[in-house]
C-alpha cells in the first residue's frame, strides 16, 4: 500500500457534507460569475434596491451545470437560483434566547452573502442603546456630567463596535484603528484581515455570527481579483492583506453612487511582500465560525470549498525547498517589516498546521479532492515531525547543539542542517531555565534563530502542532521568564530585541523597529488572546488571568495602544496607533474566553492519534534518538 493510501485511512476524518456541484473547474482565472456583486449602488443617500421582507428562507447561488458537457468556448455557467431551507433566522434565534427582538430596519437582499440583510448590526445598536440608557458616551465618561465611568470591558465592547465597517448596509468588519486625534490613519482606516480575527471571535463568543460571516463570503471574493505589482501577477487562491469600502461616482449619473471593495495584496503596503498568513486566517476563521454558531452551510457552499482548495493549492504546490515547513519572505505574517524572518518561520508554519487541520475537517469528500486530502496528509505528518523534532529547544538539546559535528555527509546524519556550535547565542546559555523550553523562530541550511517568538509558540500549543510535553514546557519557560516577556504589559513580540550591528545588518536600521520596539522586542497587548487559548488548552488558565490583569490596570487610561515599547513596555510605542482595535478585542476575547473555558475549543485543534503514531514512527527510524514507544503501524514519509 502506498504511503498516500496509507496517509488518507489514517487521517482522514472529514464528516459528509452535502452542497451544490462545483462549477470552479472550467475558471482557469478563478473569477466568479457574480463578481460584479461586490459593488452596491447608492441613489442620493439611500440604497438604490427596494426593501423586502426578511423570511427565514434565503436564496443562495450554487452554480450548478445544468448538463455535463461544458461548452468551454462559453465558459459562464447557467447560473440556477435555489430555495434553501435554513434552520432558523438569526432574530427569530435572540427572540427564542429571550436577548430582545430587532429594530425596525431597512433590509435588502445581499447576492454574495445568499440572503436579506440588515442595513445595521445588531451589537452596535445593543451598546448604543446600553449607552443611551445609562447616559454615557462613547469614551466612557456620563453625558450627563457627571463623573461616572463605565468598566473597562464595557468601554472595550463600545470601542469595538464603533470600530464596525458596513458595506452595502451590512456590517463586513472592523478597521485597523480609530484614533479620532490622529489625522495620518495610513491603512489603518482598513479591514485588515489578520486584524479581524479577534474581533471576529469576541463577536462569535457574543452571539453577532452576522458581521462574521458576511466578513468570510465577501473576503473570499476578493481572493479571486487578479491583482499585479511591475506587471507581475500573484499566485492565485492568494487572500488580500485588508481591503476599504470605497464610495465613488457611478459613471453616467451624478445623482448616484456605488460602494466598492478596494482590497490590498501587498502591492500598496510598506514593503510591498504579500500577505501568507491572510488565507490560513481566513481558514481558521471560517472552521470557528461553523463551530460557534453551529451554521455549517456556509463552509458547504461551493464558492467557499472552492476558496479552501485554491489556498491549499498554493501552499502545497511543490517547489524548490525540500523541507515540509511553508517557504516565505520576510514581512509575511503579523511582523511585517524586514526581521530577519525570511525562510521557515515558526508563526507561518503553526498557521499552516493549523489551517490544514481546519481545511481537512471542512473539506467536502468528492471525487475532485483525493489528491488534494492525501498530500494534505503527508504534509501534515512530516510538517510536525519537522517542526517538534528540528525547532525544539531546551537545555538538554542546547547541550547536544554545543556538541555537534559538522560537515557530516551520509543519509543518517545527526547533524543534518549543518548548524555550528558556535551559533548558540551567549544571551540564551544565560536565559534558558533548566525546566522548560521552546520552539525557536526558524530553521535554515547552517543557520537556527534562537529568539522566542510568541504567536508561533503560543499558536503551536493551540494547533497541537507542539507534543503535550513541550506545550507545556513552553508555558513552564513563560512563567519562569515572566518578567522578560510579560513584564508591565503582555506580550513580547520576540525576545531578546536585535540591537546594534546585528539590528542595522538585519533590519536594514529600520527607525520603527528599533531594539526594543514595535516587531523588535515590543509588547503587544493583542497576543493575550493567543495566550489565553493556549494557557486554557493546557488547563493551565491561571498564567492567562495573570497577564490580563497586569494589561488592565493600564490599557484602558493609556487609550488602547497598538503596542508598548521598552525592555519592561513601561512607555506607549512611539509610532504606536492608539485605539487599536485589535488590542481592544484581544483583550476582550481574553475576558470572555477565562469566563467561558470550554468556548476556546472553537479555536484548538485537538492532537491526531494517526499524526502522533506517525510522528514516532519516523523517531524510531531517526538515528539521533531512540524512544521506547512502539507504533502500531509504520510508514514512510
Amino acid at each position: 500500500m502506498s504511503l498516500s493510501d496509507v496517509a488518507v485511512r489514517l487521517l482522514s476524518g472529514t464528516g459528509p457534507c452535502h452542497f451544490c456541484p462545483s462549477f470552479w473547474s472550467s475558471y482557469s482565472n478563478g473569477k466568479l460569475p457574480f463578481e460584479s456583486s461586490l459593488k452596491c449602488r447608492k441613489r442620493r443617500g439611500s440604497w438604490h434596491s427596494q426593501p423586502v421582507k426578511a423570511s427565514p428562507k434565503c436564496v443562495r447561488i450554487c452554480g450548478t451545470y445544468l448538463g455535463r458537457d461544458i461548452n468551454h468556448s462559453n465558459p459562464k455557467p447557467n447560473l440556477q437560483v435555489c430555495q434553501c431551507q435554513r434552520t432558523d433566522s438569526l432574530g427569530e434565534r435572540l427572540a427564542e434566547e429571550g436577548n430582545g427582538s430587532l429594530l425596525k430596519e431597512t433590509t435588502k437582499y445581499d447576492p454574495i452573502i445568499g440572503e436579506v440583510t440588515s442595513q445595521n448590526g445588531r451589537a452596535v445598536k445593543e451598546v448604543q442603546q446600553l449607552n443611551d440608557e445609562k447616559g454615557f458616551s462613547s469614551n466612557g465618561v456620563s453625558s450627563t456630567g457627571q463623573n461616572d465611568k463605565i468598566s473597562v470591558e464595557e468601554e472595550a465592547w463600545n470601542l469595538l463596535c464603533e470600530s464596525v465597517v458596513h458595506y452595502c448596509g451590512s456590517p463586513i468588519g472592523t478597521i485597523a484603528a480609530k484614533d479620532p486625534s490622529n489625522t495620518n490613519v495610513l491603512n489603518y482606516d482598513q479591514v485588515f484581515i489578520r486584524d479581524f480575527i479577534p474581533s471576529g471571535i469576541a463577536f462569535l463568543l457574543k452571539g453577532e455570527y452576522d458581521i462574521v460571516r458576511n466578513f468570510i463570503l465577501h473576503t473570499l471574493q476578493l481572493q479571486s481579483w487578479e491583482k499585479t505589482m511591475d506587471c507581475h501577477s500573484p499566485g492565485q487562491g492568494l487572500m488580500p492583506a485588508s481591503f476599504k469600502v470605497r464610495t465613488v461616482p457611478l459613471d453616467g449619473d451624478e445623482s448616484a453612487t456605488e460602494e466598492v471593495l478596494d482590497p490590498d495584496f501587498g502591492e500598496a503596503a510598506i514593503g510591498r511582500v504579500a500577505p501568507v498568513d491572510s488565507g490560513l486566517w481566513w481558514i481558521i476563521l471560517l472552521r470557528a465560525y461553523g463551530k460557534c454558531s453551529g451554521d455549517l452551510s456556509v463552509q458547504e457552499r461551493v464558492d467557499v470549498q472552492t476558496g479552501i482548495k485554491m489556498i491549499l493549492k498554493l501552499c502545497l504546490a511543490d517547489g524548490f525547498d525540500m523541507f515540509p515547513t511553508l517557504l516565505v519572505t520576510d514581512g509575511s505574517c503579523m511582523i511585517d517589516r524586514r526581521m530577519g524572518i525570511h525562510g521557515h518561520p515558526l508563526e507561518i508554519q503553526a498557521l499552516f498546521y493549523s489551517a490544514l487541520l481546519c481545511a481537512r475537517d471542512m473539506l467536502a469528500p468528492e471525487d475532485g479532492s483525493d489528491d488534494l486530502i492525501r498530500g494534505l496528509n503527508n504534509r501534515l505528518v512530516a510538517l510536525s515531525f519537522h517542526t517538534r523534532e528540528y525547532y525544539w529547544v531546551d537545555m538538554g538539546k542546547l547541550n547536544e547543539i554545543y556538541r555537534y559535528k559538522t560537515e557530516e555527509y551520509s543519509y543518517d546524519a545527526v547533524n543534518k542542517f549543518n548548524i555550528y556550535p558556535d551559533q548558540i547565542p551567549s544571551w540564551l546559555v544565560e536565559w534558558m531555565p533548566e525546566k522548560g523550553g521552546y520552539l525557536i523562530g526558524n530553521l535554515q541550511p547552517a543557520h537556527m534563530d534562537f529568539r522566542f517568538f510568541s504567536l508561533g509558540n503560543l499558536w503551536s500549543i493551540v494547533s497541537s502542532l507542539a507534543t503535550k510535553e513541550q506545550s507545556h514546557a513552553i508555558l513552564d519557560l513563560i512563567e519562569a521568564k515572566w518578567d522578560d516577556l510579560v513584564a508591565d504589559m503582555p506580550f513580547k513580540i520576540c525576545y531578546p530585541a536585535l540591537e546594534g550591528q546585528e539590528w542595522r545588518i538585519i533590519t536594514g536600521s529600520d527607525p520603527k523597529n528599533t531594539p526594543w520596539s514595535y516587531h523588535n522586542g515590543g509588547a503587544w497587548p493583542t497576543l493575550l488572546w493567543q495566550l489565553t487559548v493556549a494557557c486554557i488548552k493546557m488547563n493551565r488558565p491561571e498564567i492567562a488571568a495573570r497577564a490580563v490583569e497586569i494589561a488592565e490596570r493600564r490599557i484602558s487610561v493609556e487609550k488602547w495602544p497598538e503596542y508598548y515599547d521598552t525592555k519592561r513596555a513601561r512607555f506607549i510605542g512611539k509610532q504606536a496607533q492608539l485605539y487599536q482595535t485589535w488590542s481592544i478585542a484581544g483583550f476582550l476575547v481574553a475576558k470572555l474566553l477565562l469566563r467561558n473555558p470550554d468556548a476556546a475549543k472553537i479555536l484548538m485543534n485537538d492532537e491526531d492519534a494517526a499524526l502522533v503514531n506517525a510522528f514516532f514512527c519516523m523517531i524510531d527510524a531517526n538515528p539521533r534518538r531512540k524512544r521506547s514507544r512502539k507504533a502500531q503501524k509504520t510508514y514512510i514519509v
